[in-house]
């Protein structure tokens, strides 16, 4: 057995054993929760009691905008490493990111255009 198969061993046995006493110990030795009623009532934003109910619905538009954020956040993933390397990768890689770039500009534009990103 090398030493670094035996190391490894011997911190997967560790962390086997210590976890589950930390959390054992902090349950026993930490806090006992009592059930509270004002512990267990909602707050939000200053207001003690909540206005409306909790089954309201909320406008699509908040998903939709989330949505477009993670799409076109996901561009720096592949933007990074292009600028890293862009001296090896030529002008080859140049056309290549001016691709993806205006494909993600035609999407942009085409959000735009039907009002995706609109609040009224």
């Amino acid at each position: 057995m090398t030493n670094e198969l035996l190391l490894a061993s011997i911190i997967v046995c560790v962390l086997t054993l210590l976890l589950p006493t930390l959390f054992l110990l902090s349950q026993k030795l930490g806090p006992n929760e009592s059930s509270n009623k004002a512990k267990n009532t909602s707050y939000e934003s200053g207001v003690s009691t909540p206005v409306g109910s909790s089954e309201s619905r909320f406008s699509a538009k908040f998903y939709l905008v989330a949505i477009l954020f993670v799409l076109f956040d996901v561009e720096i993933v592949f933007m990074f490493p292009w600028a890293v390397n862009v001296r090896e990768l030529g002008y080859f890689g140049l056309f290549e990111m001016f691709t993806f770039v205006t494909l993600l500009l035609f999407g942009l534009i085409y959000i735009y255009r039907i009002g995706a990103l609109k609040w009224q």
